[in-house]
C-alpha cells in the first residue's frame, strides 16, 4: 500500500502539475483516475502520518475494529461495493448472525418485542414522509421546519389514539430512535436538520454491507497503483495562494522565462512549498468551516463561504468496550437503552457534564467479549474531553443499570474515538442543518476558474481548484463512495473529460464493468 514518500528539493520546493490535498477516499480515487488516464504529473500532500482519512483501523484484544467508515452503504450502483468485489474483499457465501435487540428501561426491565416493533415500523413511516417532501410539491405543517419536530409531531398524533398507560413506554422507544438517527444522520438533534432537504440523500440498495475484514481494507486495492514517491505525509497545508496571476511574486527566481508567477503556491506547516498548475482540494468540511477563511489567498468567494457555514459537519463516537469473558446472553447482540430524559429537571438537562452518557442509545455485540456503543453531537464531543477510565466507568454503570445486573464486569480495555478533537478532521460527516441546501453542497463543489482578460478569446475555462470529498456530493454527501465519486469527477475535470458546468457523476466503477449486470442479479431480499 502506497503509505508513504519524500523528496530532495532545494528550498524545499516542488512543483507539479496537479496537487490532490489530501489522501483520504477522495484524494486516493482522485490520484488513480489520474493514472488510470496517463496523467502522473501530480503530487499528493497529506497531513496525517498516514492515507485513508476517516478510513482508519486499530486492534482491540483479537479483533479488528473500524474506528470510522464502517458500511458499504448500499449495493446496486455503488462503487465501493463494486471495488470490493472486484477485489475479493465480501464474503457472498457468508450467512450474516441473526440479529436480536433486547429493549431495556432505567430500571431494568425488558419490553416485549412486539411493542418495540410496533414502534419501529411506525418510526421507519414518519422518516419516510420526512423524506417525501424533497421531491414533492405540498409543504409541510406550518411552522415545522424540522426533522426532528416533524416526527415529535407524528409520533404524538399517533400515541393519543392509545391507552394513556401504554403511551409513555412507546415515547421512549421514539426517542431512542431519534437518538440513533442522529447518529446515523451526524447531527446532534433532529431538530437540526432540514426537513425539506431529508430526502436530498439518495440510499442506494442493498442495504449495509460489512466487509470481513474490516472497511479499511479498501485502501489497499484504491492506493495500490499510486507510487509511493507521490505521497507526501505529515505535510498539512496552511496557505492557498490559488490566483495564479498574483501568487508567488514575492519568489520569482533570477530566470527570465520563469513560469512560477503563473502558478498556484501551496504552503505546508513543516515549511515546503508546492507549485501547481492546478489543485484537487480534499479538505473536509469539518476543517474548511476552521480554516477556509484565512487558508485561501485570495478568500473563497462568499458564496462558498456562506455554503460552509449552513452545512452542519457533526460528530458521532464509537466506544469500544473489551472484556476478559462473556456476560450478555448468547442470543442477544444488542441492547437498547430507553432513558427517561423527563425525569430529569431543566437544569439537570442542560448539564453536560450528568447528561452526556444519555445519548448513548445502545450496546452492540461485536463478539462475545467486545461490545460497541454510539454516541453524537454535544455529549460526544464532551466525551472526548474525559478519560478512557471515566468513560469506561460510566459505561460500566450503564450496563449494570439496564441489564440489572450488579456483577456485570468492569471492562479489561476502552476505546473510544475523537472525532472532533482530531485537528484533520474536526467531526465525522456532512449533515444538512435547517436552512442549509443541495445547492450548498454544489455550491462547494464548483471549482475555481482563472480570471480572464477582457482581450482573451480562448472560450476554455482554465480550472485552477476542483473540489472533492463527501461533502461536495449532493446526493452522497456523508458516504465514502460519495469521496470516491467526487475524488473522481475532479480528476475528470482537469483532465478536460467533461465540462465544468455539467460535471455530474457516473456511477460506473473502473475496471468492474463485468460486475455491474451479474450484480443486477443479486437477490436483496
Amino acid at each position: 500500500m502506497a503509505e508513504s514518500g519524500g523528496f530532495n528539493s532545494e528550498h524545499d520546493r516542488l512543483s507539479c502539475k496537479i496537487l490532490i490535498i489530501g489522501a483520504g477516499m477522495a484524494g486516493l480515487s482522485a490520484a488513480t483516475h489520474l493514472l488510470k488516464n496517463n496523467e502522473t504529473d501530480f503530487l499528493m500532500v497529506e497531513a496525517r502520518g498516514r492515507i485513508g482519512g476517516r478510513i482508519i483501523a486499530a486492534q482491540v484484544g483479537n479483533e479488528k475494529v473500524e474506528l470510522g467508515a464502517n458500511w458499504i452503504h448500499g449495493v446496486l450502483g455503488n462503487p465501493m461495493f463494486e471495488l470490493a468485489m472486484a477485489n475479493g474483499l465480501i464474503d457472498i457465501v457468508h450467512v450474516p448472525k441473526p440479529h436480536k435487540v433486547v429493549a431495556a428501561l432505567e430500571d431494568g426491565k425488558q419490553l416485549p418485542f412486539p411493542v418495540l416493533r410496533e414502534i419501529y415500523e411506525a418510526y421507519v413511516c414518519f422518516l419516510r414522509r420526512c423524506e417525501e417532501y424533497f421531491l414533492s410539491t405540498y409543504s409541510p405543517p406550518d411552522g415545522i421546519t424540522s426533522v426532528g419536530a416533524h416526527i415529535a409531531l407524528e409520533a404524538e398524533i399517533y400515541l393519543s389514539t392509545l391507552p394513556p398507560e401504554q403511551r409513555r413506554i412507546r415515547q421512549l422507544i421514539f426517542d431512542c430512535l431519534l437518538k440513533r438517527e442522529t447518529c446515523v444522520t451526524g447531527c446532534d438533534s433532529m431538530n437540526d436538520v432540514d426537513l425539506l432537504e431529508m430526502g436530498s440523500y439518495d440510499e442506494l440498495q442493498g442495504g449495509n454491507i460489512s466487509l470481513p475484514n474490516g472497511y479499511s481494507a479498501i485502501l489497499e486495492p484504491v492506493s495500490k497503483h499510486i507510487p509511493k514517491d507521490r505521497i507526501l505525509i505529515k505535510h498539512a497545508v496552511t496557505k492557498i495562494r490559488w490566483q495564479k496571476q498574483k501568487c508567488c511574486q514575492e519568489d520569482l527566481t533570477q530566470k527570465s522565462d520563469s513560469k512560477s508567477d503563473s502558478l498556484i503556491e501551496v504552503q505546508c506547516e513543516n515549511g515546503k512549498t508546492v507549485l501547481a498548475e492546478h489543485i484537487i482540494c480534499t479538505l473536509p468540511l469539518g476543517v474548511l468551516k476552521k480554516t477556509a477563511q484565512d487558508m485561501f489567498v485570495p478568500s473563497l468567494p462568499a458564496y462558498k463561504l456562506e455554503a460552509i457555514n449552513r452545512l452542519m459537519f457533526g460528530t458521532v463516537n464509537k466506544i469500544f468496550l473489551e472484556y476478559e469473558r462473556p456476560f450478555l446472553n448468547p442470543g442477544v447482540s444488542e441492547v437498547m437503552l430507553l432513558w427517561d430524559d423527563e425525569q430529569l429537571s431543566e437544569t439537570e438537562k442542560r448539564d453536560i457534564n450528568k447528561t452526556w452518557f444519555r445519548k448513548i442509545y445502545s450496546f452492540i455485540k461485536i463478539s462475545e467479549t467486545l461490545l460497541l456503543g454510539w454516541i453524537s453531537g454535544r455529549a460526544a464531543e464532551y466525551m472526548e474531553k474525559l478519560s478512557t477510565t471515566e468513560v469506561s466507568e460510566v459505561c460500566t454503570t450503564i450496563l449494570r443499570q439496564f441489564l440489572n445486573d450488579p456483577f456485570v464486569p468492569n471492562p479489561k480495555n476502552c476505546l473510544r474515538t475523537t472525532w472532533h478533537s482530531q485537528p484533520y478532521t474536526g467531526g465525522s460527516y456532512t449533515a444538512m442543518a435547517v436552512g442549509a441546501s443541495q445547492m450548498d453542497i454544489k455550491s462547494l463543489a464548483d471549482p475555481l476558474v482563472e480570471e480572464k482578460a477582457e482581450n482573451d478569446v480562448d472560450e476554455a475555462v482554465k480550472i485552477l481548484v476542483a473540489f472533492a470529498g463527501e461533502h461536495t456530493h449532493s446526493s452522497f454527501y456523508s458516504t465514502v463512495h460519495g469521496a470516491y465519486l467526487t475524488g473522481r469527477t475532479a480528476a475528470e475535470l482537469l483532465l478536460g473529460t467533461k465540462q465544468s458546468e455539467k460535471h455530474a457523476l457516473s456511477l460506473s466503477c473502473e475496471d468492474t464493468s463485468d460486475l455491474s449486470s451479474w450484480i443486477q442479479g443479486i437477490s436483496l431480499n
